[in-house]
Parts: C-alpha cells; sequence; structure tokens
C-alpha cells in the first residue's frame, strides 16, 4: 500500500538537517538511517534533500546507510568488488558501470525470486538449490567484471576467470574471510572520522 502511494504522489521527501536529523515531511516526524533502510526494504521511495539549499543528497545517504550495514557485520560487499569498483573512479568506462550495475542487480532480483519459488517448491533440497544459484550468480558477477577489466586474465597468467577449481565450501569461506577483512577496513575507516 505505502508503495502504490508512494509511486502515485512521488518520493517521499526527506530534509536532512544541519545537525544530522533526517525529517520525513510526509509523516511529520524525524527519522534514522534504520527508518530509511526500512523504507528501502519496503519498497517506498524517498529523496533526500538538505534542508537549507533543497539540494538532492539521496546518494549519499544511502551510500551511508550501506556503511552503517557494512560496520554493523551486515557484511555485503566483497573487498575484490570494492577495489574494482574504485578503480573505475575517473577511467574511461566509469560513465557505463552505473547502468551495468543497476542491469546487473536487477537480474540478481530476478533469480533471487526464482530461487525462493523453487525453495519453497522442494523444501528439501533448498540448500543445494541457492548453493547453485548463488555460484551463478558470482560467476555472472566475475564474467561482467571481467569484461570491463580487460587485462584481468592477462593479469592471471591467462586463466579464465569463468572456470574455478574451488569447492563450493572453499568459496564460500573464502567469501567469508574477504567480508570480514571488509568489515574491518570499513571500521577502520570509520574510526578515522
Amino acid at each position: 500500500m505505502s508503495e502504490e502511494k508512494s509511486k502515485a504522489e512521488g518520493p517521499v521527501i526527506i530534509k536532512k538537517y544541519a545537525n544530522r536529523r533526517l525529517y520525513n515531511t510526509q509523516t511529520s516526524s524525524y527519522v534514522t538511517l534504520d527508518h530509511l533502510a526500512a523504507m528501502v526494504k519496503d519498497g517506498t521511495e524517498f529523496e533526500v534533500q538538505d534542508a537549507r539549499t533543497g539540494e538532492d543528497i539521496t546518494r549519499s545517504v544511502l551510500t551511508q546507510i550501506i556503511f552503517e550495514e557494512e560496520a554493523k557485520g551486515q557484511s555485503l560487499l566483497p573487498i575484490k568488488f570494492l577495489r574494482q569498483l574504485i578503480r573505475f573512479y575517473g577511467d574511461s568506462l566509469q560513465a557505463f558501470v552505473p547502468g551495468y550495475l543497476d542491469m546487473s542487480m536487477d537480474g540478481f532480483t530476478k533469480n533471487q525470486g526464482a530461487m525462493r519459488d523453487r525453495i519453497a517448491e522442494a523444501l528439501g533440497g533448498g540448500n543445494q538449490m541457492v548453493e547453485n544459484l548463488t555460484r551463478q550468480n558470482l560467476q555472472m558477477f566475475e564474467n561482467a567484471m571481467a569484461m570491463f577489466t580487460p587485462f584481468g586474465a592477462a593479469a592471471k597468467g591467462g586463466e579464465a576467470p569463468a572456470k574455478s577449481a574451488a569447492k563450493p565450501t572453499e568459496d564460500i569461506a573464502d567469501l567469508k574471510e574477504e567480508m570480514e577483512a571488509m568489515r574491518r577496513q570499513l571500521a577502520e575507516l570509520s574510526q578515522r572520522k
């Protein structure tokens, strides 16, 4: 209901004041980053504006939500991905990255729905299906990132990034290790500010 209402009336306007407080103009109440994260998960569209200038600062607030989630230990972004993403700033392909990431996330979201449906149907064999779809999605993402880094395969001695000889449990352990390292790095960055 809130998503339909939001689409019909446009995005909810959130004002951010100099004291860092966020004010939801639709509900006439102050909100937190956790509230905004819940709005995102509910599919409620919103725009965050600087209360003084009216400037749209939604991107920086959404980035701050991701940073907060990562700092809480909700590690989602692998270090390898973050490094690759940083390399694209100022690169000639920078203009293509946002569209590509949107397309990739749309594809992932579609697979996520199919994965949930299959698990609901199978109930017993859900773990193997989840593992297979996760492996598929990771492979798709790695292949896509290799397209943007044409010398990536050459740096690995010509080995194609598409095939990995590692067992699924080793892949998961590697991912957990990368996520923990990223969490530590984000914690260090937050302490520097």
